[in-house]
């Protein structure tokens, strides 16, 4: 592979961080561009650029005089930086990969699952209530769109080479928010796992390391310019089935009961009781990314063998919402549990 010089926006959380090494570990000459706030684990060799993305003037400094193969941007969210991102490196850039969202499907009023690539026009819904998790949902799926948009339009104008990678919930060992790790928590202390009796949708995940993957292709290929990529393992799974997997790797059963969902939420419990739970889980084709680009996928047994197995070796600090692990359980002994 020709070493390249590529400037990841993010990087030392999640899949930035996984993304890092394995790009230094593949010879590429790799810049990172953050605020500085989180520890940084990454090679001495990483050249660190610091500033605040959301502030174009930060961000127009830190790059000032500088070219790129690649730019990987793992944090970009809101319109107005997609218009500072695109200005700042037209002509300065061989390929701008970003990192979308499953969600930009769940914005849209009637979209058929598992959802396509051409599923993403058509009328979209209106804005919940403010100052809800569902709002906060709604207005990241909105918000991810105003972002394709925008580099869509600078591609169709400027030839931009952007490529779009919609993500599903991706689980992974680095995952800050401990979603995955919840579930372990709650199949390794023996007793119920309580989730909503709707929405009951299948899973279709993602594997961080497949995540890495695609962008690794991308890269070595310089496919998917002006392009946009569902990224999403093969398989669709119940959330029995998920946590069925995931008991079956541990050697504890899985026991997964359903309450009414507005108990749940009345009693502070969503959605950390089950956060694979909510409306706001898409579900992917990923047909075209297998076409086009040769992805595969690692099977989720597979890769929830490797996530456990660190887990069980690197166990994370205990997430806040197991503390009331015990609530959970006296609530369910006063409640009927749904069908």
């Amino acid at each position: 592979m020709t070493r390249m010089n590529i400037l990841v926006i993010g990087g030392t959380r999640n899949l930035g961080h996984l993304l890092v090494h394995q790009l230094v570990t593949l010879g590429h000459r790799v810049t990172v561009f953050n605020r500085g706030l989180t520890r940084d684990e990454l090679p001495d060799e990483v050249e660190r650029l610091r500033g605040d993305r959301t502030k174009k003037n930060q961000l127009a400094r830190a790059i000032d005089g500088k070219t790129f193969d690649i730019v990987v941007d793992n944090a970009l969210y809101k319109k107005e930086e997609a218009e500072d991102i695109a200005a700042l490196l037209k002509g300065r850039v061989g390929q701008y990969i970003f990192l979308s969202s499953g969600q930009v499907y769940l914005v849209r009023e009637g979209a058929p699952r598992p959802f396509k690539e051409d599923d993403y026009e058509g009328r979209l819904m209106p804005a919940p209530k403010p100052n809800t998790f569902g709002y906060e949902e709604w207005l990241y799926g909105m918000d991810k769109r105003h972002v394709e948009d925008t580099l869509r339009k600078a591609w169709e104008t400027n030839h931009f080479p952007y490529t779009s990678l919609r993500l599903p919930m991706v689980n992974s060992e680095r995952d800050h928010f401990s979603r995955f790790y919840n579930y372990m928590l709650r199949l390794g202390d023996g007793s119920p796992i309580l989730a909503p009796s709707t929405p009951n949708f299948p899973l279709r995940h993602i594997y961080g390391g497949d995540v890495i993957r695609a962008i690794l292709l991308l890269i070595e290929t310089g496919k998917g310019k002006g392009e946009v990529y569902n990224i999403s393992q093969d398989e669709t799974l119940s959330l029995e089935e998920f946590l069925g997997i995931a008991g079956d790797i541990m050697g504890v059963p899985a026991h997964l009961v359903r309450l009414k969902r507005d108990l749940l939420e009345a009693n502070g419990f969503l959605p950390d009781c089950s956060p694979f739970s909510e409306r706001w889980m898409s579900e992917l084709d990923n047909t075209r990314s297998k076409a086009d680009l040769g992805m595969t996928y690692t099977p989720t047994r597979d890769y929830l063998e490797q996530i456990i197995s660190y887990f069980e070796e690197n166990p994370p600090s205990v997430p806040r919402s197991y503390l009331r692990r015990r609530s959970e359980l006296l609530l369910l002994e006063h409640s009927k549990p749904m069908a």
